[in-house]
């Protein structure tokens, strides 16, 4: 199999600080791309935190000129990364969870939240997801929090012929057993690599569990977060198969 790197980014939002949030991306984007990370994934909303109350204010039309710094930088360290940000599709339009996909070849992708979790639905409108993107010669599918909760979801990112299946989420120490349960089971039914980023610490007034985690297309854990804070949870790929690798974000 061609060697390949996938990350996922625990960072900890600033509640709505979109300036502090993006340099804060940078650094993890930065020390991912000292490890040949290809593609690295950050947690539901990470760009503003799960701040449900401020997202109609924050929300942004995915092209908005608010990101161009953070799409550049993407390409300028040659790291495919997927951010989270409240997201309008136009103007006018309901606001949507969305995961934005700023390509290392300086393309943009959008994928929003199709599963809304209990009281979400007070603040955004259900997305309609997104297409697959590709890393080398694997095809990546997104997923955003209470996404993976239906098992249809990666049912189909299955049929779509992913190889890997991305989420970008908000766990509590109360639901990750059951959750990680979930992606852990998904691995192995259906032959995925499952990458999970959560928040590295409290956000809108959660309190997030952290140990993000990837798992082998065989259910096998290959890396996880001790526990909350900032940082870079591996798993890199060559002839030898997967090994896994965490790292902490320091401050600058």
């Amino acid at each position: 199999m061609p060697t390949l790197t996938i990350a996922a980014a625990q960072s900890a939002s600033i509640a709505g600080d979109l300036a502090a949030n993006i340099r804060e991306h940078q650094r993890f984007m930065q020390a991912a791309a000292e490890q040949g990370v290809q593609l690295l994934v950050f947690p539901e909303l990470s760009l503003t935190g799960y701040e449900r109350g401020l997202a109609a204010e924050l929300a942004i039309l995915p092209d908005a000129a608010v990101l161009q710094s953070l799409r550049d930088f993407a390409r300028e360290v040659g790291v495919t990364t997927v951010v989270g940000m409240p997201i309008r599709l136009s103007h006018d339009s309901p606001v949507l969870i969305g995961a934005l996909v700023l390509g290392a070849d300086g393309s943009l992708g959008v994928y929003s939240k199709q599963h809304l979790h209990d009281g979400e639905e007070l603040a955004f409108a259900p997305g309609t997801g997104g297409s697959t993107l590709t890393i080398g010669t694997d095809t990546v599918a997104l997923a955003v929090c209470a996404d993976f909760s239906h098992a249809s979801h990666a049912a189909a990112a299955a049929e779509q012929g992913a190889d890997i299946y991305a989420a970008g989420v908000l766990i509590t120490e109360g639901g990750y057993a059951p959750d990680t349960s979930l992606l852990q089971g998904y691995a192995g039914e259906h032959s995925m690599v499952v990458l999970m980023a959560n928040h590295g610490g409290v956000t809108g007034g959660w309190a997030s569990a952290g140990r993000s985690a990837i798992w082998a297309a065989d259910g096998s854990l290959i890396a996880a977060a001790p526990g909350a804070g900032n940082l870079v949870v591996m798993a890199r790929r060559d002839a030898a198969g997967w090994q896994g690798q965490v790292i902490a974000v320091t401050e600058e």
